[in-house]
């Protein structure tokens, strides 16, 4: 006989359903598009429950966007395979491709440095997608594939212009295109950086 739900159980349910529900409205409408009324519509619950775990839509978007910037950085660990070379040119490209995915578009390059702004992006970034380029990094740096150097100032540097390179490919109407494009400049450009001088 199945006993009743603890309350941690029911608040994991209830959480979890609104910042799914709020995560595909906000990646279908835009932020300032979806309301709270139609989110807890949507999710089954009452706006009561929703104020008992958020402090509003501000706060639940957060929530949507830190699980974003998990989701990525998952996508991105999967794709670290190979040598420290192979691992840091798979990452990047993973991270411009889910970035720049539609869903994912809208809540982590639009709507979330508006809402919540440049500093809570990057506290995101910091603990998802930033450590695994950190850890690449460092091997490179540790095989004297790259220089001995600090490896944070180096991976603040990339990654701001992977942001940026994320930013102009959303808007790109021809993103296949421009990503081949990105990652040729982007392997050009760290091919610089490697003491042997590798090609290819």
């Amino acid at each position: 006989m199945t006993g009743m739900p603890t309350k941690a159980q029911q608040r994991a349910d209830t959480t979890s359903a609104l910042v799914a529900t709020a995560r595909e409205l906000f990646a279908k409408n835009g932020y300032p598009h979806v309301s709270l009324a139609e989110i807890v519509k949507v999710a089954g619950v009452t706006k009561g429950a929703l104020y008992h775990y958020f402090d509003g839509k501000e706060d639940l978007f957060r929530a949507v966007l830190q699980q974003v910037h998990q989701d990525v950085a998952v996508q991105v660990a999967a794709a670290l395979d190979g040598d420290p070379w192979d691992r840091l040119l798979a990452g990047c490209r993973t991270f411009l491709t889910a970035a720049t995915d539609l869903p994912n578009q809208r809540i982590m390059l639009v709507d979330a440095p508006a809402v919540l702004g440049w500093e809570t992006w990057r506290a995101f970034d910091a603990t998802t997608s930033m450590r695994h380029l950190v850890d690449v990094l460092q091997d490179l740096i540790d095989q004297r594939v790259f220089a001995e150097q600090p490896v944070e100032p180096l991976a603040h540097l990339l990654s701001g212009a992977m942001n940026e390179a994320a930013l102009w490919l959303a808007a790109s109407p021809q993103a296949e295109r421009d990503l081949d494009n990105l990652m040729a400049a982007l392997t050009a450009l760290l091919e610089g950086l490697r003491t042997d001088r590798r090609l290819g």
